[in-house]
């Protein structure tokens, strides 16, 4: 295999000029050539069989031929002599042949050989079963080889090199050359010919969405360029750059919808909400503790929201632990005020529980405090399993306006459920709620104000990106007195002295979670990985006999998993063995330790989500990572937990090690099927948001008809449904 380079799309200033390439006249410029939407079949060679089987790669027109980028390239650029080859180098050599021979061997296969010579040396050069080499290379033909140099009984020879006669244009050796994802049917020689004849025709065809001031201001390649340069390579430089303009316009249309959908948003009118300094000091002062300048700054951007007259469509993000519920509540105390209303959706009913208890202990009114904004009766909680008397007795009193804030599940956005003035509606784990749900919760109101939040820290780069429409209070700070979690990396062979250490904070009546990477054993694709079916019997039966362990995973249904949760917090259990389920938001103060199986299977920001399921007591608390094997002990990924406790630090370092999956949720689409920009790009993203910015500033609606081209390629990236105001 020659050499796999991957180019990364670097954020790299242009440096090359491209002084042979002529520049695109205005008319091309301005409109698509009709021909890029016809099928493959135009293409010479390309019947009805080979169209099939282009369609399984997703190529069904012309266009989409330019934009089925290579997945790597082999640079075959470096020619040598012959007699200067060394053994192990992958490069390309020209030369004669000298003498060609094909001869059967064993077990009805064949072997073509022939000898090529450069007048510095000769190289003898093989091929099994492709006998129809013979016709082709023949004594006195020259030709191009290109692959790596092997040794056969002590001298060099080259197995199976990619090759073509050395009077043809050369696609497949002597220069960098892409290499594209296949398909059955499809090789790689016949998908590169058909890639040249496309690229080489209709790339100086393509209109340049791009407004000429903008590619001036970011430095970028013209589209034409781009597209020859990113499938047939003149050089490393030129590649980077094409890869450069190519990711800009993926990131520059993303930035100009979300910037789109933020001022559809603010376009609206909301209701305003003004609160005295003396009533937020008041309520603020009241708190059993005092809040952290994070939490101060967020509440003060949600104030100021509320009385900005345009709906608040605001992003909290804060750590595990970082004090995001008091904010909220404060947010939902200055909107209810007034007699309005407010609701808070979680994706569990026992999140959704726990923050109705929070709400009950702080800011309900009782003997001891009347200050609290909220009477008894005016806080209810509404989930699957609340008894259906008690729920009909909820929608009569949301409907009549009497409950100022209804807390619950996806249970409040189903049809009965009717508020007679929903002002504020606040999204717990916003990343678990999909786009309809959001739009159907906001509905209930007239242009409510809106506060989704979020435990997961999501890196800056794609704050800027995927949050683009939100404005955003980030928490970064934790409480006075929280302490930080202790976290140690065990080998497997010290998982005793785990479980001893377990046992030892259960005798001191706290209690503890077990990861495991697997459900069960079948599912696993090495022996080696424990999972959790298995090993909570193992550990019921041979390692805690005497204690109680419960088990949490993803197969089981929703009302069992909330169970065994309640079951947990409830102390029933000492030990609760788990799959990744158990990640978000559920609060336990009783447990002190997190032992991590398999912990090099899981990135960063999930191990910190974990983590971040202790410590949430006054009791010191710890968390342990065990890897597969011994060799996984040293993994970066794993020491980066025991440097800190920081999630937007790990966030960050996650992000650039396994990618922008995990932070995607339910913005995934748009996103995922980004060819070729790279979300920890931040050069490229913070370039292409500041350009996004200062054309909508000018022209918002792309009115200008220079800016038609642009305003067309971004309906059709945008599409059908992918637009959401949340």
């Amino acid at each position: 295999e020659p050499e796999k380079t991957d180019y990364p799309p670097a954020a790299i200033v242009r440096t090359t000029s491209f002084n042979n390439q002529s520049k695109p006249s205005t008319r091309e410029e301005n409109k698509k050539p009709s021909g890029l939407d016809a099928s493959l079949k135009v293409l010479p060679g390309i019947g009805p069989k080979n169209a099939q089987n282009l369609e399984k790669l997703g190529l069904h027109k012309l266009e989409d031929l330019l934009y089925f980028f290579p997945r790597r390239y082999d640079d075959f650029s470096k020619m040598k002599p012959i007699n200067q080859l060394r053994f192990g180098e992958e490069l390309s050599v020209a030369g004669t042949v000298q003498k060609s021979q094909l001869r059967e061997i064993k077990g009805n296969r064949t072997l073509f050989e022939a000898v090529i010579s450069d007048g510095t040396g000769s190289l003898r050069v093989s091929w099994f079963n492709q006998p129809w080499l013979e016709k082709n290379i023949r004594p006195g033909v020259q030709v191009v080889l290109s692959g790596k140099v092997d040794m056969y009984l002590g001298r060099l020879c080259m197995n199976n090199p990619e090759w073509e006669l050395l009077d043809q244009e050369h696609l497949h050796t002597n220069r960098i050359v892409p290499v594209y994802s296949l398909t059955a049917g499809v090789s790689q020689k016949v998908l590169r010919r058909i890639m040249y004849q496309t690229v080489n025709f209709w790339a100086g065809r393509v209109a340049d969405f791009l407004p000429e001031e903008i590619r001036t201001a970011g430095n970028l390649l013209p589209l034409s360029q781009a597209l020859r340069q990113i499938h047939f390579p003149d050089s490393d430089a030129n590649l980077r750059e094409a890869r450069q303009r190519l990711a800009f316009d993926e990131i520059f249309l993303i930035q100009l919808g979300v910037l789109r959908q933020k001022q559809n948003w603010q376009n609206r009118t909301a209701k305003v909400f003004n609160v005295s300094d003396e009533w937020l000091n008041v309520q603020i002062n009241r708190l059993p503790y005092p809040l952290t300048n994070a939490q101060i700054r967020a509440i003060h951007e949600i104030r100021s929201d509320l009385t900005s007259g345009r709906p608040m469509n605001r992003l909290l993000q804060g750590d595990v632990g970082s004090g995001k519920t008091v904010v909220a509540a404060l947010a939902i105390a200055m909107v209810t005020k007034s007699g309005m209303q407010a609701a808070l959706m979680a994706p569990t009913s026992i999140l959704a529980e726990q923050h109705y208890r929070s709400f009950q202990k702080l800011f309900v009114r009782s003997q001891a405090d009347d200050s609290a904004p909220f009477d008894a009766g005016e806080v209810r909680l509404l989930v699957g399993d609340t008894p259906e008397k008690e729920k009909q007795e909820i929608r009569q009193a949301l409907a009549a306006g009497e409950i100022k804030l209804l807390i619950g599940t996806h249970a409040l956005i189903e049809d009965p459920i009717e508020f007679k003035h929903l002002q504020l509606a606040v999204i717990d784990e916003q990343h678990r709620f999909g786009v309809a749900q959001r739009s159907a919760l906001r509905s209930k109101g007239d242009n409510p104000h809106l506060l989704v939040m979020t435990a997961t820290p999501i890196p800056r780069s794609l704050a800027l990106t995927i949050y683009g429409d939100l404005d955003l209070s980030v928490m970064d700070e934790m409480p006075a007195g929280r302490q930080p979690i202790e976290t140690h990396i065990f080998t497997p062979l010290e998982r005793e002295r785990a479980y001893s250490f377990i046992r030892s904070q259960i005798r001191q009546g706290y209690q503890a979670f077990i990861i495991y990477p697997l459900v069960d054993q079948e599912h696993s694709e090495t022996e080696d990985t424990l999972a959790a079916v298995q090993q909570q019997q193992r550990l019921q039966n041979e390692v805690f006999p005497d204690l109680k362990i419960g088990l949490l995973h993803g197969r089981m249904r929703p009302e069992e998993k909330e169970q065994v949760m309640r079951q947990f917090r409830d102390k029933e259990y000492h030990i609760l063995v788990s799959t990744s389920v158990i990640e978000v938001g559920v609060d336990i103060p009783n447990a002190t330790v997190m032992l991590i199986e398999g912990a090099n299977r899981f990135g960063l920001a999930q191990l910190h989500q974990f983590r971040g399921r202790v410590g949430r007591g006054n009791a010191k608390s710890y968390c342990i990572l065990i890897p597969d094997n011994e060799d996984a002990a040293e993994n970066e990924r794993l020491s980066a937990m025991v440097e800190t406790n920081d999630g937007f630090v790990l966030a960050e370092r996650d992000l650039q090690q396994r990618g922008p999956g995990e932070f995607l949720g339910t913005r995934q689409a748009g996103f995922a099927d980004l060819k070729i920009a790279n979300l920890t790009d931040v050069h490229t993203i913070e370039k292409a948001r500041n350009l996004a910015q200062q054309l909508f500033e000018k022209d918002p609606q792309l009115s200008d008809p220079r800016y038609q081209p642009l305003l067309d390629k971004l309906n059709d990236f945008w599409g059908e449904g992918r637009g959401d105001i949340s």
